[in-house]
């Protein structure tokens, strides 16, 4: 007879016996440990590693993958790393560059051949096709949980696609850019397969919102690539690396580094471009390392005519297949100029401030920074060879349009937020235009920001200022009497700046610099400085702070900043043509013409505090007499209560004044309000002179209205007024006069430079 199972159910009730008893609730603390360590698993299970699989096709697109490889490598507990190469860097005629990736220290999952020779359009297109059949294979058996896609090659169709309609989700790095030919079809149909996008630009943001792409799935991350080059440009061993590919005797910034690839859509065209492009290189008779194309349609009749030259012969020129792209970024930064079509030139360059020239139409319509000359009608030997005659040797202020180093730690913190719960079925947006600007305006206003140096007499000051005008944080020093000591402070006071501004989710647009004397705005140079800040002459101020930072710079006067911040932030904004007077140590000001700044032919107008209201005035500063600043300045006051307190007239009863205290302007100004009658005197004549200079102003330039900064300002509002009233035309006597109500002029009128003009350019 089959024996019945036993239950391991005892109901207590029914126990007689005291080892039952012990026996039934043993069973029970058992079945809960089982349970606990079910949910245990459960919750292990929920917070698993998430699998990436990163695909890299070629040389380039390793540059901008590595980065990521490397994060997500030092991140173990985190993530799980999977490397799949496939594409030309299986090619040995292109390098063999998987030889790379292993030289990194990565694990290759998997190579794909899955390139057909050719190098003509059905070529491509059965590439496309052989990768479609090898890679469902991998991917099965890989099953990562997101897949990493760069760019838009035809290989990288492949891979979303196959991704796509195997249910794996997708990661598309440099989606929304544009750049003209096939390529922008093929990167747009990727962002279309793509579940997430992290974008490099403002403006590919907002082209992959307008391709109805999810805004929450979007992160504007940067280029990968700018984290190692922003971090690794500034080698000491550059030179090493430039002459063990060019030569001993080449010298930095005497050599062209030449990249050029086929136009898939025009593929003659662009043959015509390479071999003028070649002529005009052997003719401006400079050292040359010329990279080969890529493998795109069109390639191998840019090499037939590459060696028809005698390019790979010519003493002049360096051919090679393949450079490592750390040592790639020091011939890049070093380089006299760059030419050719490689996406390279008008993203990677600008970050050093390389000389760049864009032939034909490969990269029509991408952002690029003021170091790229385009000659997209390359129709003649002599148009090339006369772009190379203007860029050779410049250089550029540094442009962070690609990126400001920090991408790798966003896509890691976005990988991070994925929910593997979520549903995989891509959702499109179709919203309202006017809500999508708004919420993008709003985003821009929250993030983007200056940074803002105001080189004062006494203080050195640094400040992260906020699109809104909003001072998020600011740094002050004493400033140093010395030059080197000057520029190693201001150096060190912005490298910590920037570094705080990616805790603070700010991302800097560039710097401007306030300071005193007479500026060149185009060149960035300090000309002639004010005596309160000495060895400030004949000063560079732009290059050392873009070289070290890697930003574009502004510098500017320090009364133009003050109109500028007036323009932005205070009374001036919105006021077409406005005069800002600075009443401080010193008197300056800026002018505001049909709301541009007016700097002069030699960049000394609005010299407020010297314009002469008496031929037989007080000595000035600047050598003269009758002077406004002899008159009105804080400097001017104070000489004046030094006088009145040496003849014992400035005293009055009321005041409280301790003998070991320096007499300031501050004490001339209580003595007038105490009934000290000489003191009130020095003051009318003081706001006479200043009054009198201001209607000057008006009577020339014709302002709307004027607005007085500076800690001078209320006391001579209402005077200045007055003398406008009784001396001024009648057309300029209703002009109105105000205080500003900024706290920090200097500091908000730097940071406008950069926010005007930077995103006005760039966004």
């Amino acid at each position: 007879m089959e024996r019945q199972p036993v239950s391991l159910w005892i109901n207590p009730h029914h126990l007689t016996t005291r080892k039952a008893q012990e026996l039934y609730y043993l069973r029970m603390q058992r079945a809960k440990e089982k349970l606990d360590k079910t949910k245990m698993e459960d919750k292990n299970q929920c917070q698993r590693k998430l699998r990436v699989c990163v695909a890299t096709c070629n040389r380039a697109d390793y540059s901008k993958l590595a980065p990521i490889m490397f994060g997500i490598k030092k991140q173990p507990e985190e993530f799980d790393l999977e490397v799949m190469v496939l594409g030309s860097h299986l090619i040995d005629d292109y390098g063999n560059t998987f030889r790379m990736i292993e030289q990194d220290d990565f694990d290759i999952g998997s190579k794909l051949h899955t390139i057909v020779r050719g190098e003509d359009e059905a070529a491509m297109v059965e590439s496309v096709g052989l990768a479609l059949v090898k890679l469902p294979d991998v991917l099965q058996r890989l099953r990562p949980d997101i897949l990493v896609v760069h760019g838009d090659r035809f290989d990288a169709l492949a891979l979303a696609t196959a991704a796509a309609l195997m249910n794996i989700r997708i990661l598309h790095l440099e989606g929304g850019e544009v750049s003209g030919t096939i390529d922008d079809s093929i990167r747009h149909s990727i962002t279309k397969l793509a579940h997430y996008h992290a974008c490099c630009t403002r403006r590919a943001e907002q082209h992959l919102i307008a391709m109805c792409e999810d805004h929450s799935r979007i992160l504007l991350a940067g280029c990968p690539s700018y984290d190692k080059l922003l971090s690794s440009n500034h080698r000491d061993d550059y030179m090493d690396i430039i002459r063990s590919w060019l030569g001993d005797k080449v010298q930095e910034r005497d050599y062209i580094v030449a990249l050029q690839h086929p136009v898939t859509t025009d593929i003659q065209h662009s043959i015509k471009i390479y071999g003028l492009m070649l002529d005009a290189l052997i003719s401006f008779n400079k050292k040359t390392l010329i990279l080969f194309p890529n493998i795109d349609a069109g390639s191998k009749e840019m090499v037939r005519v590459m060696r028809k030259k005698g390019i790979e012969q010519h003493p002049n020129f360096r051919a090679v297949k393949h450079i490592p792209f750390e040592q790639f970024i020091q011939l890049v930064s070093h380089a006299g100029c760059m030419i050719g079509n490689s996406s390279c030139g008008v993203r990677e360059a600008g970050a050093f401030g390389t000389p760049v020239i864009n032939l034909g139409t490969r990269q029509t319509g991408r952002e690029t920074g003021e170091n790229v000359l385009h000659v997209r009608d390359a129709d003649t030997q002599n148009k090339v060879y006369h772009a190379l005659e203007l860029q050779f040797g410049k250089r550029y202020p540094c442009s962070k349009i690609y990126g400001d180093g920090n991408a790798v730690p966003r896509i890691l913190k976005f990988l991070r937020t994925i929910d593997l719960d979520e549903p995989l079925q891509k959702t499109f947006c179709f919203p309202i235009v006017k809500d999508s600007i708004s919420q993008d305006i709003d985003h821009i206003l929250e993030t983007q920001s200056a940074l803002a140096i105001d080189l004062g007499g006494t203080n050195l000051r640094v400040a992260i200022v906020s699109m809104r005008g909003k001072i998020v944080k600011k740094y002050t020093q004493p400033n140093p009497k010395k030059y080197e000591d000057r520029m190693q402070l201001m150096l060190k006071m912005c490298t910590d700046a920037t570094r705080d501004a990616v805790s603070l989710n700010c991302r800097v647009l560039g710097v401007g610099v306030s300071t005193g004397g007479r500026v060149n705005p185009q060149e960035g140079v300090v000309l002639h400085s004010t005596k309160l800040i000495e060895e400030w002459s004949s000063v560079d101020l732009r290059t050392p702070i873009a070289d070290v930072l890697q930003l574009p710079v502004w510098v500017d006067n320090d009364g133009n900043c003050a109109a500028l911040a007036e323009k932005k932030f205070g009374h001036g904004k919105g006021v077409e043509n406005f005069v800002t007077v600075i009443t401080g140590t010193g008197i300056g000001g800026g002018i505001i013409h049909q709301n541009e700044l007016v700097h002069g032919s030699t960049f000394c107008a609005a010299e407020l505090g010297h314009i002469m209201v008496s031929l037989e005035g007080p000595q000035c500063s600047c050598g003269s007499r009758g002077c406004i600043e002899a008159y009105a300045s804080g400097m001017a006051l104070q000489k004046e209560a030094k006088r009145l307190h040496d003849e014992d007239r400035l005293n009055v009863d009321g005041m409280d004044m301790k003998l070991t205290e320096p007499i300031t302007a501050a004490h001339l100004i209580n003595a007038a309000k105490l009934g000290n009658c000489e003191a009130d005197a020095v003051l009318n004549k003081a706001s006479t002179a200043l009054g009198v200079g201001i209607v000057n102003m008006l009577h020339i330039v014709n302002p709307s209205l004027v607005i007085l900064s500076g800690i001078l300002a209320s006391l001579y509002q209402a005077p200045v007024q007055h003398i406008i009233s009784e001396r001024a035309l009648v057309s300029a006597k209703n002009i109105k006069v105000v205080t500003s109500e900024l706290e920090e002029p200097a500091l908000l009128g730097a940071a406008s430079m950069v926010l005007d003009y930077a995103t006005r350019r760039t966004y």
